[in-house]
């Protein structure tokens, strides 16, 4: 992977650390404080798009430059991550699943149930924090 390649990548990366640091104090909040705030909520779900789109981005850049097609759809853009061992298999299952998420604070915003978006970003801390050291950790060695 050229210099270039790893820069795009690594732009993503910081977005992704950017968007943790922004919803730590969100994880901190009780649901009712959550719930009851409009702005923090839809800021929440913001962050969080953000944040998995980066990450879906990455995967798909990884795996196009690997010489893959492009993923079927977001889920399977992380089944793939993992069955390349760019990311670990348990990470990438984990992950996969925030794609549906991601689809849901898209196109059923209207429809989310707040208290699982704060358990979604609880969630986000520590599957995404791995995410970018095992992506950071690929990239030292391509």
């Amino acid at each position: 992977m050229n210099p270039l390649e790893k820069e795009i990548i690594r732009r993503k990366l910081a977005v992704i650390i950017e968007n943790l640091k922004a919803l730590e104090p969100i994880a901190a909040m009780t649901r009712e404080e959550y719930i009851e705030d409009f702005y923090k909520r839809k800021a929440t779900e913001r962050l969080l798009q953000e944040l998995i789109e980066a990450a879906i981005d990455i995967n798909t850049h990884i795996l196009v430059q690997a010489g893959n097609t492009v993923p079927d759809d977001y889920y399977e853009s992380f089944v793939k991550t993992g069955e390349l061992k760019i990311i670990s298999q348990d990470l990438a299952g984990k992950l996969a699943p925030s794609a549906g998420l991601r689809n849901r604070l898209v196109h059923e915003y209207d429809l989310l149930e707040h208290s699982l978006v704060l358990d979604a970003v609880r969630m986000a801390q520590d599957m995404y924090s791995q995410y970018v050291k095992e992506i950071d950790g690929y990239l030292s060695k391509t």
